[in-house]
C-alpha cells in the first residue's frame, strides 16, 4: 500500500532542512490533546533518536492528566509556565514544526513569541484551510484522520519506520486513538488500519494504551460526568441535537482538572438516531468566555455550525470554537444553531 504524501521534491526538501537544523522547536496547538502531543512527541523522537538533533517540544499551556503517561511528556516545556525558557527557544530556534494546527492564531497567548521567530517553519498537519504565507513546507492533508497520521507517514516515506522506537509508535498511535474517538469516527479508510498494523509491529499494547486514555479518570470526574448526562444534557428529539453546559461552579463542585470533560461531548451521540451533540464549557479565569465542542455523525457537517455560529472549524464529525459571552447567552446561540441547521438534522 502506498501512503507517501510527500512529491520527491518535498522530501527531498524537507530532509534538507532537517540536516540543516541545528535547533529545532516543535510546538501545538493551545490546550493540546492526545493527538497534538502524541504526533509532536513522535516527531520529536523521529527527530532525536533518527536524525540526532537537539529538539524542544513546546505547548502554549496544560494539557490533559490522563495523557502524562505518554513517553517523554515529561519533558514537554509549557509557555504559560516558562515564559521566559520558551521565548528563548524560539530565538535560538532554525527550524520550527507546527503541528496538528492550521494558523499561527491556534497557539492563542504564544503567538507574538512564534511568529517572531526567524527559523524556517514547516507544518504538519490535517485541518482545512492551512496558512501557507511564511511557511517554507506546509504538509496539510484534511482527508487524514490526525496530525499523527501525518506523522507516521512522513516518518514512513522519509525511510525513518525500520528504525521507529517503540515510544514513537505509541505516541503515534495514541494520537490516532483519541483524534477519532478510539475509531468511532473519520476513521473508515484502509490506510489507517495499515498504518496500525505496522505500529503493532513495535510492539505496541493498544488496549493498555486506550485504558490509559479513556479509564484514566478520578471519582471526581466520573461524578461530574454522570451529573452532566443526569441534569445539564438538554436533548431536543425534533433536532435530534443536544448540548449541555459546564460551568464554573460544576467545576468548582467537582474538583475539575484538565481533561476531566475530554470525550464527554461524544456521549450524546449513543442515543439513537442523534446527529449533533455539543458541550459548552465556561473558562475557568476569563469571563465571557465559552469553549465549544461539536461532534456528529454520518455525514452532518458540524464544521459548519462551528463556523457559522461559534468563531470555530473542523472536521465534518469532530470541531469546536469558542463564544465571547456568557454561558446563558452561549445556549440561545446554541438553539438558534439547531433551528438554522433544522433541514439537516431532521433529514
Amino acid at each position: 500500500m502506498d501512503i507517501n504524501l510527500l512529491s520527491e521534491t518535498t522530501a527531498s526538501k524537507l530532509s534538507l532542512l532537517i540536516a540543516d537544523a541545528q535547533h529545532i522547536v516543535i510546538t501545538c496547538h493551545k490546550s493540546p490533546d492526545g493527538d497534538a502531543l502524541g504526533a509532536s512527541l513522535a516527531w520529536a523522537d523521529y527527530l532525536t533518536q533518527q536524525c540526532g538533533k537537539q529538539v524542544s517540544v513546546v505547548v502554549p499551556d496544560a494539557y490533559p492528566d490522563f495523557l502524562r503517561w505518554l513517553p517523554n511528556s515529561e519533558k514537554i516545556i509549557r509557555y504559560d509556565r516558562h515564559h521566559d525558557e520558551v521565548c528563548d527557544l524560539f530565538v535560538k530556534a532554525d527550524l520550527v514544526f507546527y503541528i496538528d494546527f492550521n494558523d499561527a492564531s491556534r497557539v492563542d497567548e504564544m503567538e507574538p513569541v512564534l511568529t517572531a521567530a526567524t527559523a524556517r517553519r514547516v507544518m504538519l498537519d490535517h485541518h482545512l484551510n492551512p496558512t501557507t504565507e511564511g511557511m517554507d513546507i506546509v504538509v496539510s492533508h484534511p482527508e487524514l484522520c490526525s496530525a499523527s497520521e501525518v506523522v507516521f507517514r512522513v516518518i514512513w516515506q522519509l525511510g525513518g519506520f525500520d528504525a521507529m522506537t517503540h515510544h514513537c509508535a505509541t505516541q503515534i498511535y495514541c494520537g490516532m486513538m483519541t483524534d477519532t474517538g478510539g475509531f468511532t469516527f473519520n476513521s473508515t479508510r484502509p490506510e489507517i488500519f495499515f498504518i496500525i498494523g505496522q505500529l503493532l509491529t513495535k510492539g505496541i499494547d493498544k488496549d493498555k494504551i486506550y485504558r490509559n486514555v479513556y479509564n484514566n479518570y478520578s471519582c471526581w470526574a466520573l461524578r461530574l460526568r454522570g451529573y452532566l448526562i443526569s441534569q445539564k444534557l438538554n436533548y431536543f428529539d425534533d433536532f435530534h441535537a443536544s448540548y449541555f453546559t459546564i460551568t464554573r461552579q460544576d467545576m468548582a463542585r467537582f474538583h475539575f482538572v484538565k481533561g476531566d470533560a475530554e470525550g464527554l461531548v461524544n456521549e450524546p451521540l449513543r442515543i439513537k438516531g442523534m446527529k449533533l451533540s455539543v458541550s459548552l464549557r465556561e473558562d475557568d479565569r476569563r469571563d465571557n468566555l465559552v469553549w465549544v465542542s461539536l461532534r456528529s455523525v454520518d455525514d452532518f457537517p458540524c464544521n459548519e455550525v462551528a463556523k457559522a455560529f461559534f468563531n470555530g472549524g473542523g472536521h465534518l464529525n469532530a470541531s469546536g470554537g469558542r463564544l465571547y459571552c456568557s454561558i446563558a447567552e452561549a445556549e440561545q446561540i446554541t438553539r438558534q444553531a439547531f433551528i438554522h441547521f433544522e433541514q439537516l438534522l431532521k433529514k
